[in-house]
């Protein structure tokens, strides 16, 4: 079997690439080890902590015992299903701030600055503002992947917002327009009811079409011949095959994946895969390294009012909204439930937002653990650019065996200041005197809790993965030696192979990765296809006046 181009991974990027690269008439094999994404389990958006729980869907990655968060092992979902990650993930839809990608653009990768990714996060978008108002010339209107907002008919959803203005921040009506900071409306990839997945919005339509084909197999290795790479060495049941590319090979099968399977091709640190007994094709040192992710916790209020989710936590309400949902599509089943957010700045002299908010009218855990105290609400907050750095390295050769992932979670000092700010500034919020009629007391962090060492305990007890691991084949200058890829995604080293997803980001982009990654794809597909880049944007972005001196 063989094609143009060989994709490696129906996830986020690779979906976004195999609808761009047969819109433009290539051939284009995906090649993808998990399942159908069909079933409520999946489309329904309020039932999103089943999937990234669930084996059939997810690749159950942990990390390596946290030396600095007390030597728990955290989870790392990622999905091994059609849509990849973006099939199990929360929906949140987030660019990223501008000067997330100047600052690609300043670490090598030349012509991902916010002025050139821009004009794809607008293609790529067909945005509704609900009523909410919102920067329309900032948006896009007929791309496949449709974003909304909730309708946040939950009094608290507003007050999360007014007390933001209350404690002196600023609000924005969108922050994947113009102005990133303050207190509003969350967006979320949800389209008529469903889960509007990167399999919805760009697989099935792309498989619709004759020159683009879904494989079921699991990616052994990339094959490289004389420095080129020509196909993909995939297990099917007991047979062992290979797809050939004609064109070029493309790895798109996530920041745990992606490096994994260029070690096991030959592509990484040399000595790394000497100790497994791997030929080397090319001594690339950063593959493995600069692993990112997004620490945060859980800011649980008890309420004093039955207004919350909570009174819908039962088997005959649940029962309710699923029928409610599945003939109808409406109904609370509807909606992730984020639907209010904020970003926010920890200090005078950060000069862009570097604390995410998601505001949840309910006290529970991406587990579905709802907590005991009944209603409650709560806000997950973490800081955005952690300079902790980890690595994802080989177990062994076994292309089934997952790979060991270190996160070295909160190994930097500023980890530490960071966090303690979060919770400080978020009790500032939740004391204000728009959640006055709502508030019972603090579930955690226990209002007790005060001193930095107090803090510090906390932290290291119930700090949480926010699911956004990234940075693992950083794009970087092709002199660079700990770039993996160019700035074309091309891997340095080996021709006709790419890597695309967001195993390429130079650094974290602030809020939730599924954007981006998309984002990522639709770019590399106008690389690989050789037709020249949208033109750059000349749209300012917003930035506080006095950054320098103020917080808020």
């Amino acid at each position: 079997m063989e094609a143009d181009y060989v994709i490696v991974g129906a996830g986020s990027a690779g979906c976004a690439m195999a609808y761009r690269l047969s819109e433009a008439g290539a051939s284009v094999l995906v090649i993808e080890y998990g399942g159908s994404d069909a079933g409520p389990f999946i489309q329904m958006p309020a039932a999103l902590s089943y999937p990234m729980n669930m084996g059939l869907y997810d690749w159950g990655f942990q990390s390596e015992p946290e030396p600095h968060l007390g030597n728990r092992r955290l989870v790392c979902p990622r999905g091994k299903v059609i849509g990849g990650s973006s099939s199990i993930n929360g929906m949140v839809y987030v660019r990223g701030h501008a000067c997330d990608f100047d600052h690609w653009r300043d670490s090598g990768a030349a012509g991902w600055s916010y002025a050139d990714v821009l004009p794809y996060f607008k293609r790529m978008e067909s945005w509704h503002s609900g009523g909410h108002g919102g920067d329309a010339a900032w948006r896009g209107k007929d791309g496949p992947l449709h974003v909304t907002r909730g309708p946040r008919r939950n009094k608290l959803y507003h007050a999360f917002v007014e007390a933001g203005q209350q404690a002196g921040y600023q609000t924005t009506a969108d922050y994947n327009g113009e102005k990133q900071e303050g207190f509003g409306p969350m967006e979320q990839t949800v389209w008529r009811g469903r889960r509007w997945s990167a399999a919805n919005a760009y697989l099935k339509p792309a498989l619709q079409r004759d020159n683009c084909e879904l494989l079921r197999g699991l990616a052994r290795r990339v094959i490289i011949e004389n420095g080129r790479a020509t196909g993909v060495e995939i297990e099917r049941g007991d047979k062992v095959e290979v797809i050939r590319a004609r064109r070029e090979v493309v790895i798109a099968a996530s920041s745990i994946n992606s490096p994994k399977l260029l070690m096991l091709s030959g592509v990484g640190p040399a000595r790394h895969l000497a100790e497994h007994g791997i030929d080397v094709v090319a001594d690339r040192p950063g593959v493995g390294a600069n692993l990112q992710d997004h620490l945060e916790f859980y800011f649980q209020m008890a309420a004093s009012q039955p207004i919350t989710l909570y009174k819908y936590w039962t088997l005959f309400w649940k029962g309710v909204i699923g029928a409610q949902w599945l003939f109808t599509k409406t109904g609370l089943g509807a909606s992730n439930q984020f639907e209010s957010a904020a970003f926010i700045r920890s200090r005078a002299g950060v000069n862009y937002p570097d604390i995410q908010y998601h505001f949840l009218p309910m006290a529970v855990r991406y587990d579905g653990q709802a907590a005991a105290e009944g209603h409650g609400f709560q806000a997950h907050v973490g800081p955005m650019r952690s300079q902790s750095r980890g690595t994802v390295t080989l177990n062994s050769t076994e292309p089934q065996d997952k790979p060991q992932i270190r996160f070295n979670y909160m190994s930097q000092e500023s980890d530490w200041k960071d966090f303690r700010t979060c919770i400080r500034l978020t009790r500032e919020i939740f004391g204000q005197e728009a959640f006055k009629p709502y508030v019972r007391h603090a579930i955690q962090p226990a209002a007790t809790l005060q001193s930095d060492d107090e803090l510090d305990g906390f932290i290291r007890e119930h700090a949480e993965s926010a699911y956004h691991p990234c940075g693992t084949c950083r794009m970087g200058a092709a002199d660079d030696p700990m770039a993996v890829v160019d700035p074309q995604a091309r891997v340095i080293g080996v021709d006709g192979l790419r890597v695309a997803d967001s195993s390429i980001f130079p650094r974290i982009t602030n809020g939730n990765l599924n954007a981006p990654s998309i984002m990522v794809g639709e770019k590399v597909s106008d690389h690989l296809l050789g037709r020249g880049m949208l033109p750059p944007a000349g749209e300012t972005p917003w930035m506080h006046p006095d950054w320098q001196t103020k917080q808020r």
